[in-house]
């Protein structure tokens, strides 16, 4: 895959750390086209305050995935940021709202954003045994999504902390379970 890497890196190394980082470029460009899609669809009460706090997450999300891409570069590898990428790479399903109210779509990203973290603790753990560097940025990255998962789900608990959709397993479900909210 590569022809150089990183100094005191293997090729080998390299070629693992390179391939986390492109899932997770594949995932932050899926991330940042469905918050910008609930950007555009979502309706109700509280709609203009969502929308707007869409924004710098959009924005966050883009620069991700820019950073990232220049580290794999730096790593001696090509990232891959077409469609075609994000559906090979793609581990989950497509996000399957349209149009439809705040809680409902806030409930379905916030189980967006616990693939989303959940797999970038998973890449954290591969490039903290390999590449420290790789590793900041990703924990870095990881922070700012975490918290940006909070707005969300400020907007869905009870004040004892229960979200409304707790327990669902899917999109659609949680989606559901929030819908009245």
């Amino acid at each position: 895959m590569t022809t150089y890497t990183i100094p005191g890196l293997s090729d080998e190394d390299s070629t693992r750390v390179i391939s986390a980082l492109q899932e997770r470029l594949s995932a932050y460009n899926d991330l940042h086209l469905t918050l910008k899609h609930v950007h555009w669809n979502v309706v109700g009460p509280n709609f203009i305050g969502v929308h707007e706090m869409l924004d710098p997450q959009i924005d966050l999300v883009r620069g991700y995935a820019d950073e990232v891409a220049e580290r794999i570069a730096a790593m001696g590898g090509a990232p891959l940021g077409t469609v075609g990428a994000i559906v090979k790479d793609r581990t989950w399903d497509d996000y399957g709202l349209d149009r439809d109210t705040v809680p409902a779509h806030l409930a379905a990203l916030d189980l967006v954003y616990t693939g989303v973290v959940g797999s970038l603790r998973k890449a954290i753990d591969l490039a903290g045994d390999i590449d420290p560097v790789s590793e900041d940025m990703l924990i870095g990255q990881t922070a700012e999504l975490e918290k940006f998962q909070w707005f969300i789900r400020a907007h869905l608990e009870d004040t004892g902390g229960h979200l409304v959709h707790e327990g669902a397993s899917s999109e659609k479900a949680a989606a559901d379970e929030a819908r009245d909210l």
